[in-house]
């Protein structure tokens, strides 16, 4: 370009864009798209500055890959394979591109992936496939393959997803940001100075090991302060109640007075990019408010709780046994409720950082560690923190109920349970 843009930004001050391709796609359509799509789902339910959009969030990584890539050819290190670096942006830039309304509550329901749709919408008949063929008629192609994993070079494919990624580093630093959390902040400066590219993967040198302790602590501290608060929870099985109730009334030929075409494409698993495009959070906050009018009284109350905020209340437990879920279910119909949408129970889980394992998790590569004399070793291996964070780590059980269902439980027939759902001992 002959003279680059700036987008001034609240997390890395400045964006730089240098790249004619890069300026032209984030002019898309599809990319403008991101705009109209909350990064952080219904966490803005939670914490009210949680407004921030995919489309800043997919600026900051693509802007974190810019400064490793920079430092890698200012650098001149051997093993950066130079002729990578437009696709690399280019990928970092477009990852998140297939992203639907709320993040992934959809996703659940339908069956949807947004790393699909992200490749979809990259070799369709969109302008950002019209962007990338000018650089090549292939270049789309290796674009999708790199946002899913399938491009033959891992350096490539690990700068925007791995363990230690341009994407995580920045959603880190920016949700905690917005939602006014210290949990996500690390030096990200300190690692974009010690990250290398050593034989096809990107490493750390090993002087650099703590700054990488402090980042997967952010990430551990993020998942279980902010991820998984149940409060957002709530919200997300509130939206997955309502569009599980929405699909179903329209597989029995309900009579919606409101049902916009893309919707009933996306019943059918038949949307094509174009439809996809106009599934935004706008059009199913509209839809939301209509359903809410609806005259299925289920349909109608979910909507309402979700737009109102009146979201499920939820009780904290050790994992409940069948016998208490059925007797609850029996509760909950007693009381006028149905149990396949006003009960849910909830349990989070996660894997902070994946220790490698041959043959188990060929696809999630290990954080190495590069010393004096050349040699790689994983990062647990060397620190106590991360050996002590790796591995699955489990959440509590979380009985979700309308409010209102407390005050129909009969105390003396069901004790133990007005207990559990009350929070108190039994």
């Amino acid at each position: 370009m002959k003279e680059e843009k700036v987008f001034k930004d609240p997390v890395h001050k400045y964006i730089y864009v240098q790249d004619q391709t890069i300026w032209d796609l984030i002019n898309t359509r599809e990319f403008q798209r991101l705009r109209r799509i909350r990064q952080m789902g219904t966490s803005f339910l939670t914490f009210h500055g949680a407004e921030h959009s995919r489309f800043s969030h997919s600026l900051g990584v693509y802007e974190i890959t810019r400064k490793i890539i920079s430092q890698f050819e200012r650098n001149a290190y051997e093993d950066w394979p130079q002729e990578e670096r437009l696709l690399c942006l280019c990928a970092a830039l477009l990852h998140d591109l297939g992203h639907g309304p709320f993040s992934h509550s959809i996703e659940k329901v339908f069956g949807t992936n947004h790393e699909e749709w992200s490749c979809r919408i990259v070799l369709g008949d969109t302008e950002v496939n019209e962007v990338l063929r000018r650089v090549s008629p292939d270049f789309p192609n290796q674009v999708a393959g790199v946002i899913c994993k399938s491009y033959p070079k891992e350096i490539v494919v690990s700068l925007v997803s791995s363990q230690l990624d341009a994407d995580r580093m920045d959603y880190l630093l920016r949700d905690a940001y917005f939602t006014g959390v210290n949990y996500g902040t690390f030096d990200l400066e300190r690692i974009l100075r010690v990250v290398r590219p050593y034989k096809g993967y990107i490493v750390v040198k090993e002087s650099g090991m703590h700054a990488v302790e402090d980042y997967l602590m952010s990430r551990y501290q993020m998942y279980w302060q902010v991820y998984f608060h149940p409060v957002t929870r709530s919200a997300e099985i509130l939206l997955q109640k309502i569009f599980g109730r929405a699909k179903h009334l329209y597989e029995e030929k309900f009579p919606f007075n409101y049902l916009l075409n893309p919707l009933e494409k996306l019943f059918l698993n038949q949307l094509s990019e174009n439809d996809y495009f106009l599934l935004d959070e706008s059009f199913m906050q509209t839809m939301l408010m209509f359903w809410s009018r609806e005259e299925d009284p289920v349909l109608a109350d979910l909507c309402s709780r979700f737009l109102h905020r009146r979201l499920f209340k939820y009780t904290t437990q050790e994992q409940p046994s069948n016998s208490f879920m059925l007797r609850l279910a029996e509760i909950y119909s007693d009381a006028g409720y149905d149990p396949a949408y006003y009960m849910a129970v909830d349990f989070s889980s996660d894997l902070s950082y994946d220790v490698y394992r041959p043959g188990e998790n060929d696809e999630k590569l290990p954080i190495y560690l590069l010393d004096g004399h050349e040699e790689l070793t994983e990062i647990s291996v060397k620190s106590d923190i991360v050996s002590s964070i790796s591995g699955l780590h489990m959440g509590k059980h979380h009985i979700y109920y309308p409010e209102e269902l407390l005050s129909r439980v009969n105390r003396i027939q069901y004790p133990d349970i007005y207990a559990a759902l009350a929070g108190k001992p039994y």
